[in-house]
């Protein structure tokens, strides 16, 4: 890959089919105030802009993998024959290449229907969930219940799922409740990322990155929290669980250890390959960077392959490496980390430099506590050996 050409790699567009427009109403949702971005204007995207993207999209992918990433809001207040037309056109427009699709979802609105269709399709489904009971409906407008029923549908139905938590105020104080619940409802896969949002003085969220002023949101997570709550559910995973269950940072913090590319784009030392596409085709630089400066433009004016190998799409995401700050460029964990996600970039470092993770101090507590394991695990791979070795070798620790 040339530096100077990020995007010669896949990208992966968050599709947003009915724009920010949710059934629920959670505390922390850094999403649904995007509808204010489009006063008076369609909510759901429509036939003919859905061919456009799909043809775009596919002819844009430099390989034979391509995926369609439903998000939202809620992409299931969009009616089935939305989605069976997605896939017609994916037939349509493919030319060889394999097309697999996932979409994230709340739950609520799974029925069985939903899932047959699913299973029959291939989907992966991602459920949003954040713990037990009392840990996930305080900030989930009561949920609990229907999203454990969606889930309930989706093991009936055999469809392969995964879940996806915040971890916020609320929640992470109890890591090893938080690992030990999913754990217990049969979950495998799981991803959690932390709850950081700032209010505007003048109301609405602050402009992700850098930009200065607003007021942390009272879900948002505290560095010290983020950091004990990482250890805390590693501590719960690397004894009994490594090869069992897979979590994506304990995955791609070992990809860093391994000095391969890690899967997620938080932890990569350039992003931008993941962009959002709202309903009415306007493309954004990133789902956590959907403010206007950051509109790359739309996709019924504009070549969605040019917008994403144009010179601000390409800045946006070397500039991620670029803005590091000097602590950044000095940390022994800079291999593993690189700067996290640009959103969270309204710190200031131990030199005074603006533009510092606020996150730091959580993550450089984690990769210091997980290294012993870590180097374990890397040398077990560069062995021919499979890392859940790492059980057996705690145990002989003491650990």
């Amino acid at each position: 890959m040339s530096a100077i050409s990020p995007f010669l790699r896949p990208f992966y567009a968050m599709l947003k089919p009915a724009g920010a427009a949710c059934n629920l109403s959670c505390r922390y949702c850094y999403y649904t105030e995007k509808a204010a971005l489009y006063p008076g204007a369609p909510r759901v995207m429509g036939y003919g802009l859905l061919d456009d993207f799909t043809r775009q999209y596919i002819e844009a992918q430099p390989g034979r993998q391509v995926l369609f990433t439903w998000h939202g809001g809620e992409p299931l207040l969009r009616p089935m024959s939305f989605y069976r037309r997605a896939l017609e056109l994916q037939r349509r427009y493919a030319r060889g290449r394999h097309v697999d699709n996932c979409l994230q979802t709340n739950g609520t609105l799974l029925t069985d229907e939903w899932c047959s269709f699913f299973r029959d399709e291939g989907f992966l489904i991602g459920i949003s969930i954040d713990g037990p009971r009392r840990l996930h409906d305080p900030l989930r407008q009561g949920s609990f219940d229907r999203v454990m029923r969606g889930i309930a549908l989706l093991e009936k139905h055999g469809v392969e799922w995964n879940a996806m938590a915040t971890v916020n105020s609320l929640n992470a104080p109890h890591p090893a409740e938080f690992y030990r619940f999913f754990k217990s409802i049969g979950c495998r896969y799981l991803q959690f990322t932390p709850v950081v949002e700032r209010r505007a003085t003048g109301g609405g969220l602050s402009p992700a990155g850098a930009e200065p002023g607003g007021q942390l949101t009272p879900e948002s997570v505290t560095p010290a929290a983020w950091g004990a709550f990482a250890c805390g559910v590693f501590d719960e995973w690397v004894r009994a669980d490594v090869g069992s269950v897979y979590v994506q940072l304990f995955d791609d913090t070992l990809a860093g250890w391994a000095g391969v590319p890690p899967g997620v784009c938080s932890l990569a030392p350039v992003c931008g390959q993941a962009p959002a596409l709202e309903a009415n085709g306007d493309l954004y630089s990133c789902d956590h960077f959907v403010f206007p400066p950051y509109r790359l433009g739309n996709i019924r004016g504009e070549s969605l392959a040019a917008m994403m190998n144009g010179a601000r799409q390409q800045a946006f995401g070397l500039a991620k490496q670029a803005g590091l700050t000097r602590q950044c460029r000095e940390c022994r964990w800079l291999f593993a980390c690189n700067g996290e996600c640009p959103r969270n970039r309204f710190a200031t470092d131990c030199h005074g430099s603006p533009g510092h993770n606020y996150l730091c101090e959580g993550y450089r507590r984690y990769f210091a506590h997980v290294a012993p394991c870590m180097d374990f695990m890397r040398a077990e791979l560069a062995a021919g050996r499979a890392p859940a070795g790492v059980m057996d070798w705690l145990r002989g620790q003491g650990g």
